[in-house]
């Protein structure tokens, strides 16, 4: 991989082509006039569709009889979730003599020709890179943007810009923020997370450490920043921290205060960070948020309590825990996170990278949050959640609130019938 020269790819393929990065990685290889293709396990959803309307070949998983199906090609690009949903696919491309790189690995290649600004942490990171961006663009900076989520300025994970500016969220699993060299350096926050892979809190810290040393300017302490942070229109004490760490990066770019300002002002946030649905023709209003860190579920809630007070709406939470590993070494937290909530439903976990573990379940959680005061119940699966959902007749006192990194999401979309007036 010492040779390795972005320059002499012309095709890549992308091994999980739908994920959430990797999608717009493989959107920004063909901003460059790369031939892509890939494969993925769903046919249909928000980041596969814009790269079939643009042309991409995609094969999909359940229709691979043979190994031979797929492409020759320059380059493959794998997301991690595919070391366990399909290894075999990367093992074959291993065996291929051609070079095969992760997704960081792949994006810090293409990075190295940019001025990156990356945004590390262990919350916020989606939001602040978003914010950044969209302040980097007011200022006519024209920054290239690769983001975890969509942002509503350009419903898209990613920009493509004509300057030498990349703003990028760098994800600290696996260390992957290490395969940037940052121009400047983020990092919103740091907590115990990722424990499938870190062996505590000081390996983390090592991590993150290690990125600073790599950053030539470095954003730790933006405290300072919050009370230049204007109201903003998405709710929460969390985004105002996040604004104060985009205000930061402003700064040590030279932007006006108050251009920032405005920036922060017009931020409508992005997909899936408590992100506000159509209201239901019953008249209840239907969030949906990617929370799947305890700290993270205590903001949201918390945000979503400044709006709608215990007095005025009652909260309905269905949440779909996001691995066994983070499950089980956060179960405590996840017991106590769920406060401003009146009601809590539980989807199977999640299991992504990781095989099943019998010791900790959504069954358990559930009868801990009992325990702890709190209404709580466990489903079997979806259709089961979506008929305890449908019984439960909402109206407009009620807030539903779809939760986790995984697919809790569809329960709304198969249950709601929404007011598009």
């Amino acid at each position: 991989m010492q040779d390795f020269n972005l320059k002499k790819i012309k095709k890549i393929f992308f091994i999980g082509i739908g994920g959430i990065g990797i999608s717009a990685l493989a959107k920004m290889a063909l901003s460059r006039g790369m031939i892509v293709s890939g494969v993925n396990d769903e046919e249909s959803s928000k980041t596969l569709d814009p790269l079939i309307a643009l042309g991409v070949p995609i094969l999909f998983q359940k229709d691979i009889k043979n190994l031979s199906q797929l492409p020759t090609t320059d380059l493959y690009v794998y997301s991690d979730a595919w070391l366990h949903r399909g290894p075999e696919i990367i093992k074959h491309a291993r065996e291929s003599g051609k070079p095969v790189m992760s997704y960081f690995e792949a994006l810090g290649a293409f990075a190295k020709e940019y001025k990156v600004i990356a945004i590390s942490g262990t919350h916020g990171k989606t939001t602040t890179t978003a914010m950044v961006a969209q302040i980097l663009m007011d200022a006519g900076l024209d920054p290239t943007v690769i983001v975890g989520s969509f942002i509503k300025k350009f419903d898209s994970n990613f920009r493509r810009g004509n300057s030498r500016y990349l703003v990028v969220e760098a994800d600290e699993y696996n260390r992957h923020f290490l395969n940037f060299h940052p121009f400047i350096g983020v990092i919103t926050n740091i907590e115990a997370d990722h424990l499938d892979y870190y062996h505590d809190l000081e390996d983390i810290k090592s991590a993150f450490s290690q990125f600073l040393s790599q950053s030539e300017n470095k954003v730790l302490n933006y405290a300072k920043y919050l009370k230049k942070v204007p109201k903003l229109s998405i709710p929460g004490e969390h985004n105002r921290m996040n604004a104060a760490a985009a205000m930061a990066v402003a700064d040590i770019l030279n932007i006006k205060k108050e251009n920032a300002q405005k920036s922060l002002s017009e931020f409508s946030g992005t997909w899936r960070r408590l992100e506000k649905k159509e209201q239901t023709r019953e008249g209840t209003v239907v969030y949906d948020d990617y929370a799947h860190h305890p700290t993270e579920i205590k903001a949201s809630l918390q945000a979503l309590r400044e709006l709608y007070p215990k007095s005025k709406k009652k909260i309905t939470v269905i949440f779909q825990p996001h691995l066994y590993s983070r499950t089980k070494a956060l179960f405590n937290d996840f017991v106590k996170s769920f406060k401003e909530a009146d009601e809590v439903f539980l989807l199977p976990i999640y299991f992504a990278r990781e095989d099943k573990d019998e010791t900790v379940s959504s069954e358990k959680l559930a009868l801990a949050i009992e325990a702890n005061g709190q209404k709580s119940q466990a489903f079997k699966d979806f259709e089961t959640a979506e008929k305890a959902v449908l019984a439960m007749k909402l109206g407009p006192k009620d807030v539903f609130v779809t939760m986790g990194a995984g697919e809790a999401y569809k329960v709304a979309d198969s249950v709601f019938k929404f007011d598009t007036k």
